[in-house]
């Protein structure tokens, strides 16, 4: 199958280029490299430099003809989002939209969309299954949201599937977005810092290992499943000083964090039902999260010896 990637360069996308692949599609990656990184792009998919708000998408579709999408690229930052929200509106919303239009005239028969749980809000009945109340409380949220939307309704000229993203985590990923302060500890414990905790660490979150939400993908992929939406998840939840406490202690610093005000648009805890995707489709998590941070600590700490 033709796939084209949207974000592909990206953390979370780049490593499902790399599983399409290896199942033997044919990927079209489009990038324009603002958050995403050129070593992540896979040698095998054909790569263009583009922004998904740019005119010249239509014409690299038109090109392409890609039997399906998957669109990965976003303005991953909550905090951006609260500090920039017509920027933030802008890559997400008309962006999407941009990306949305060339699918749906150039042929492409199936789009995949990575919304995030934070569509639900400071919701907490938990654990949140898909039928929760929406109300988010960032713009980054309210964008996804606003896509969900607009997905639903080009239902007839295209069929759809979204995934409602607990907090990813994992190799490759760069120090912003949703799942970004795993990351960040890691960063900060191989380099005998402390790390920033916003809160008083009580607070929790529900983090999804990378294979796991690539898995999630390609049982889509190759399923008959259209215009559906499921949450991707581990239903469980971790406190941030729980989380804090085994990052560094699997990356060997015994440094206390430092605390700092709560952050606007900061839920307070998190804990996702997967039971939809599981019924439907047999998806569940594999990875726990002790065994996530082992093999994340080890990609950082050899990404940080190869740079030596």
């Amino acid at each position: 199958m033709k796939c084209l990637v949207t974000g592909g360069a990206g953390f979370i996308a780049s490593h499902l280029v790399d599983r399409l692949i290896k199942e033997g599609n044919e990927v079209v990656v489009i990038d324009n490299l603002s958050t995403g990184r050129k070593e992540n792009i896979n040698t095998e998919s054909k790569f263009y430099e583009a922004d998904i708000c740019e005119q010249r998408i239509i014409d690299i579709f038109q090109k392409e003809k890609p039997e399906c999408v998957f669109h990965y690229a976003a303005q991953i930052s909550v905090d951006q989002s609260i500090k920039n929200p017509i920027k933030n509106s802008e890559i997400n919303i008309i962006g999407s939209l941009n990306v949305l239009e060339a699918s749906k005239n150039s042929g492409v028969k199936k789009i995949f969309f990575p919304s995030s749980v934070g569509v639900y809000g400071d919701n907490t009945d938990l654990p949140l299954t898909e039928e929760k109340d929406l109300n988010p409380v960032s713009n980054y949220a309210f964008s996804k949201l606003i896509f969900e939307k607009y997905l639903n309704y080009y239902r007839k000229d295209i069929d759809f599937i979204f995934f409602r993203l607990a907090n990813v985590y994992g190799p490759r990923q760069i120090n912003t977005g949703e799942g970004g302060v795993i990351s960040i500890f890691i960063d900060n414990a191989l380099s005998n810092r402390p790390s920033f905790i916003y809160g008083d660490g009580s607070q929790t979150r529900d983090f999804v290992y990378i294979d796991d939400v690539v898995d999630a993908n390609i049982l889509l992929l190759n399923s008959a499943q259209k215009n559906l939406y499921f949450n991707v998840s581990t239903n469980q939840e971790i406190e941030i000083n729980s989380l804090y406490q085994l990052v560094y202690e699997q990356s060997g610093c015994n440094l206390p964090p430092i605390f700092k005000l709560k952050r606007e648009g900061d839920i307070y805890r998190s804990c996702i039902s997967y039971e939809k995707i599981n019924r439907e489709c047999g998806w569940q998590p594999k990875i726990d999260i002790a065994e996530g941070l082992k093999k994340t600590v080890e990609w950082i700490k050899s990404s940080k010896n190869a740079k030596k």
